[in-house]
């Protein structure tokens, strides 16, 4: 009896072995597959292994995109944690990805790898106190200007308004630098299913929308692309290469011509005002 119930044990052990080796036979055959045919299987079956092997083959991504976001950081902020939280964000990207939107993967996952990542260090709170309190007096003063005055106001007139020297305007620009990480996702939310919403997925082509989300998306586009256009020529030119064509700030510099601090600086004033004018288009959606 014993013999037997050793051999009941034996046979009962096989069908999880096998299932091992299937799952590891079922993982090698998607990796070879390329991803054109990858996407329809995982979208059709949502297969946590597909997942995997996507997630696998875009994990350079995150790394390239964490390696761009820490350039502007402290260095206080550990690259590693920067990787685990853009890891979070591909997974994400990689739910939530449509191809019928006539955006590549790429040019989403870098959305909502970098969203990830600026989402988990706001979380945490790393700005220290008196800086951002600099933020909040530096966006109030702008944005009473800019109402009162009714335009972009220009560094000089921020400046004289602030009572400081314009050499001084922009070493508070500098110290508030690493504090510019306003996420590309935080411009409003879709009322179908609460979830954010991209830039780049609000500027989309509208024939790849659902009719029933057209008119306010179409709305909300047209909103934001004012915001933007609304911005200095060079700032908004710096957004869609950093952004949009993924250029790095030396690469900019080239591009735009100047050094790569004067990109910073740019850009720095370009998310500060971004950042102000996105809060007015949100508090008029609200209301």
């Amino acid at each position: 009896m014993q013999k037997a119930t050793g051999a009941n044990e034996r046979q009962t052990a096989r069908p999880g072995q096998n299932g091992g080796a299937s799952c590891i036979s079922e993982k090698k055959r998607y990796e070879q597959l390329s991803e054109d045919d990858l996407w329809p299987e995982y979208l059709r079956t949502r297969n946590h292994i597909i997942r995997e092997v996507i997630a696998e083959r875009y994990a350079p991504l995150v790394k390239y995109v964490a390696a761009k976001v820490a350039s502007g950081l402290p260095q206080n902020i550990e690259f590693d944690d920067l990787i685990g939280y853009g890891a979070f964000g591909l997974i994400d990207a990689i739910e939530k990805y449509d191809p019928g939107r006539n955006t590549k993967f790429k040019t989403y996952a870098v959305t909502r790898i970098r969203g990830a990542i600026f989402d988990n260090l706001r979380d945490e709170d790393w700005v220290p106190r008196s800086v951002r309190q600099k933020i909040k007096d530096l966006e109030s003063v702008v944005t009473s200007m800019e109402n009162r005055l009714g335009r972009t106001v220009e560094d000089t007139e921020i400046a004289q308004e602030m009572g400081i020297s314009l050499d001084e305007f922009h070493d508070l620009l500098k110290r508030i630098n690493c504090t510019s990480v306003l996420s590309l996702n935080d411009t409003g939310h879709s009322s179908k299913d609460n979830e954010r919403l991209s830039l780049t997925e609000l500027l989309e082509s509208p024939s790849s929308l659902n009719p029933d989300s057209m008119v306010e998306r179409d709305e909300i586009r047209k909103m934001v692309f004012d915001v933007i256009m609304g911005l200095p020529e060079k700032e908004k030119k710096v957004l869609i290469l950093y952004y949009y064509e993924d250029l790095t700030l030396k690469e900019i510099g080239q591009v735009l011509e100047v050094t790569e601090s004067r990109v910073s600086q740019l850009h720095t004033k370009a998310i500060f005002r971004l950042r102000t004018k996105l809060d007015k288009v949100r508090s008029s959606l609200m209301t």
